[in-house]
């Protein structure tokens, strides 16, 4: 789905006669593409039989809503239940492309119960006759200047096509403020100062045992998660009580509680519900939203609303209360005059995986640490995936040599090749890194090798982590928590998008990642999310990277969001 763009849309929209030149409406077409994992083609076909059915729709953001919520979900829906019956023995074939896919994943079976005296004939071999791996292309794995050659880690070293010839390198495609005059490169401050918030005794720092939580720590986490947001929304809009949302009465209750949807599927204006927690019954009540005029819900949201239950059976709500973000950091007198006497810092952000899609070349690390050499920031900030467990060479054991190792020669060339820029270093795991923890809150990674004049300049961090760096607090998650909460949010809102809702949500929430149940790729741990999961205050800058589209947005006076 990364190859799915506006202008394809657009090209697609003008195949039907549809002229679009309204941005937002092309930002809403890839925001669905990428939510329900339709490629470009398919969403305008969709769309022109539903405009055909409706008498040719007018293509605005409203019509797509619409759009989604009536054809898109349904799909999803209809997927779902689909997966039951994926393993039939018996298909539908439709097309040819169809037919010779049958025939391959019928081969495949039978290649798979093939006795060890024919392995030498199977079909498919590791090299292919057209690139055969050559004595001279062995003997160079061995060479320190080449470990990040394709030939290293891939038996058809081949160097990627597409990132090769991609264009528009080097350009900038967002910018934020007023720029006069600013220094992009930076000066390598060895007195610049890279730090967890919370220090390295109350942050993450290793790995743990997990698989082991049960479904009542589960619930106490969740119930503790609500009654600790309910308290300071009590304290800070003078609420005297909250009521029970299941009990009946005449006059209007506030309420408090956690979003949740009355089925497995995606949540709609119909199907939220209000699950109580344990000292008002734990019950789960249907919310009527009709007069509402403005809300944004997720499932996981801990809320408060105003209403009445006359029957006990559903809460008709009347008002909604917004949750309070944590205050912002503040330096320590003991530090401001360092930190004053400091120049600006230049810090560096990059997220994987850090190889084209196909190919196992790291050609855009090699590029990433010129880039550092040439820059030379202060700090730069390096998020996983380092070894992407999605990517097809991956997924397919098409390798040469393990994962950690792989990941060892990635860490190696980093910290060598900026050794002399004085440039601090800070490595950020994720999920989809093959070789580490795959559980959230994930734990840092581990370099017993790193050498001794590194460890100083080289900080591993968790995910998520809180740092600070100069007296300015950064959050980051390399979980994508923009793709996961936008393909559940529903709202109502007007004059507010999608990207700044969200982001908001976590500020309010005060969490990395506030959605429950998270999405199937995410495995949570509780109990370490409650320790290490939760934002500790608001951070001056807050990074996520996402599959959306790259924004930076203002959401708080002096508090800035980067998404890329």
């Amino acid at each position: 789905m990364a190859d799915v763009t506006g202008e394809k849309i657009k090209m697609e929209l003008e195949t039907f006669d549809i002229t679009c030149d309204d941005d937002a409406v092309l930002d809403k077409m890839l925001e669905q593409c990428l939510c329900h994992r339709i490629k470009a083609e398919d969403i305008v076909n969709e769309w022109f039989a539903f405009s055909t059915t409706k008498g040719l729709l007018k293509l605005t953001v409203t019509s797509l809503e619409t759009f989604e919520h009536e054809v898109l979900n349904k799909k999803q829906k209809n997927k779902g239940s689909s997966k039951s019956s994926k393993f039939n023995n018996t298909r539908d074939v439709h097309s040819i492309q169809e037919l010779i896919q049958a025939e391959e994943e019928e081969e495949n079976l039978l290649d798979s119960y093939s006795t060890p005296s024919k392995v030498g004939s199977q079909k498919r071999a590791l090299t292919t006759p057209e690139q055969p791996q050559s004595k001279r292309a062995a003997a160079r794995l061995s060479s320190p200047g080449l470990l990040l050659s394709p030939a290293s880690f891939s038996p058809c070293p081949t160097p990627s096509q597409k990132y090769s010839m991609r264009g528009a390198r080097g350009e900038v495609v967002a910018t934020f403020g007023a720029v006069q005059g600013p220094r992009w490169s930076g000066k390598g401050q060895t007195v610049v100062q890279v730090d967890l918030l919370e220090g390295r005794e109350d942050s993450l720092t290793s790995s743990y045992k997990y698989m082991f939580q049960r479904l009542r720590d589960v619930r106490d986490v969740l119930t503790e998660k609500i009654e600790g947001l309910g308290e300071e929304l009590r304290t800070h809009f003078n609420i005297e009580e909250f009521s029970p949302a299941s009990l009946p009465v005449q006059d209007t209750v506030t309420v408090l509680g956690q979003v949740c949807c009355d089925s497995n599927g995606k949540l709609n204006a119909q199907s939220v519900l209000l699950e109580a927690s344990q000292e008002h019954g734990a019950r789960q009540v249907p919310v009527d939203l009709s007069e509402l005029k403005d809300y944004s819900l997720f499932p996981g949201q801990v809320v408060v609303m105003e209403g009445i239950n006359t029957s006990g059976s559903r809460f008709v709500a009347s008002k909604l209360y917004e949750g309070v973000p944590l205050p912002f950091y503040s330096t320590p007198e003991s530090t401001k005059e360092i930190n004053e006497a400091l120049e600006p810092v230049m810090v560096m952000v990059a997220c994987g995986p850090y190889t084209p899609s196909d190919s196992l070349a790291y050609d855009p690390l090699i590029d990433l640490i010129n880039i550092i050499n040439k820059d030379r920031p202060d700090v730069c900030i390096l998020l996983g995936p380092f070894v992407d467990s999605k990517h097809e060479q991956i997924e397919k054991g098409q390798v040469t040599e393990t994962f950690e190792t792989i990941f060892s020669r990635c860490v190696d060339s980093i910290v060598d090749g900026t050794r002399g820029t004085g440039c601090k270093l800070v490595f950020i795991p994720s999920q989809r890194d093959v070789h580490h923890h795959y559980i959230y809150p994930q734990p840092p990674f581990t370099l017993p090798d790193l050498k001794k004049d590194d460890v100083q300049r080289v900080t591993l961090a968790p995910d998520p982590c809180t740092l600070l760096i100069g007296g300015v607090t950064l959050g980051l998650t390399s979980t994508d928590i923009l793709f996961h909460m936008g393909a559940e949010e529903i709202s109502s809102a007007t004059g507010s998008d999608r990207f700044s809702r969200i982001m908001k949500h976590m500020l309010t929430q005060r969490s990395y990642y506030p959605l429950y149940p998270p999405a199937e790729e995410v495995n949570m741990d509780y109990e370490r999310f409650q320790q290490y999961g939760l934002l500790p205050l608001t951070p001056d800058i807050l990074i996520v990277p996402s599959e959306m589209r790259y924004f930076i947005k203002v959401m708080q006076l002096f508090f800035f969001f980067f998404f890329f």
